[in-house]
């Protein structure tokens, strides 16, 4: 093979794509990626190198936890120098907060990390993994003088290029399950593959890979609903271990203002929890003390998200809270885009 050609590690987890019918009950289990790459012979006539590496079980992306998240990228960091770019092959149920966690995780990341998926199995009839995994293979391998076009860790899926710490699955059944509500596109697939380069993250001074490894899972998602009780609110708060929240309100950042909901989130601030402030809604942004619901959170010391996605959110915030950092130093971090994944205003 021509070794200026383009070489591309596909790293296969789990997930829909690698999936086949159990004749024995009729339910989906896992083979392996090279059964996979014989459904896309395609594959070959890009002439690129391309390797893979395969879980030894892969793992439904309901199981996914950060011990997987680390195992994926010390492959990457392992094989970092060999080649031009990485395909994680992932379940979509979560594939939004893995691509977000290493997003955080892949410190100085220059070369693409991009996940893909499919809602139906490859050897499926009319499957979208197919052309997932054939175009997400040409953008990672994509190049421009020489450097790649799109050096983010990304999730391609239906003809769309997201940054992978802005999306969330909308849709268990259409083909096109994630969206990127709050960001542009990074590139759109058709007849040809037109990349969006004015969205896209690109690095300064070339430095050394770092991996972020360590989590601190110990944080809770509160969701606000009509009709949330003070004993609901102690059952999530009152978790012992608790060092983080995300806090899901309404609209631009709104919440009940009666005193008992005051209180609580003031008592969790004055014991160390981090609480960050995130909307329930697909697209928008928190924007705390534009309103009287609003005002009275920013006061005793909950951060503003932003625009941050609550997949976004929840691995930031167990990546800062593993590191030897401060509360305001977390704090400070946690309201700053550090990988692109929040727009300040």
């Amino acid at each position: 093979m021509n070794p200026d050609k383009p070489t591309i590690l596909i790293i296969y987890t789990g997930g829909t794509i690698g999936m086949i019918n159990d004749p024995a009950n009729g339910s989906l289990k896992p083979f392996d990626l090279n059964k996979i790459m014989e459904h896309i012979p395609e594959i070959k006539s890009l002439g690129y190198r391309i390797e893979s590496h395969s879980f030894d079980s892969p793992i439904d992306s309901s199981e996914i936890e950060p011990a997987i998240w680390t195992r994926i990228a010390e492959i990457i960091e392992e094989n970092y120098q060999a080649f031009d770019g990485f395909v994680i092959l992932h379940g979509t149920d979560t594939m939004a907060y893995s691509a977000s966690a290493l997003s955080f995780m892949l410190e100085d990341l220059a070369k693409p990390v991009i996940f893909t998926g499919s809602q139906l199995p490859i050897g499926a009839l009319r499957t979208d993994g197919k052309e997932n995994l054939i175009t997400s293979i040409v953008i990672a391998a994509a190049k421009e003088f020489d450097k790649p076009v799109v050096p983010e860790v990304c999730v391609y899926f239906e003809s769309k290029l997201a940054r992978g710490n802005r999306t969330t699955k909308v849709s268990a059944e259409q083909f096109n399950a994630f969206q990127s509500a709050n960001y542009p596109y990074l590139a759109n697939a058709g007849v040809h593959i037109i990349y969006h380069r004015e969205a896209i993250r690109y690095p300064g001074e070339p430095k050394e890979l770092v991996v972020h490894k360590e989590f601190n899972n110990h944080i809770a998602i509160l969701k606000l609903f009509p009709g949330i009780t003070s004993e609901y609110m102690d059952a999530v708060l009152g978790y012992q271990e608790l060092k983080g929240l995300v806090l899901e309100t309404y609209g631009a950042g709104n919440a009940p203002t009666e005193s008992w909901f005051l209180e609580r989130i003031k008592i969790a601030i004055e014991k160390g929890v981090v609480i960050l402030d995130v909307t329930q809604c697909i697209k928008g942004s928190v924007e705390l003390g534009r309103y009287e619901t609003s005002r009275h959170l920013l006061n005793a010391g909950v951060i503003s998200g932003y625009d941050i996605t609550t997949e976004a959110a929840t691995t930031k915030m167990m990546i800062l809270l593993a590191q030897n950092l401060d509360d305001e130093e977390v704090k400070m971090l946690l309201n700053k885009s550090l990988k692109g994944e929040i727009t300040l205003p």
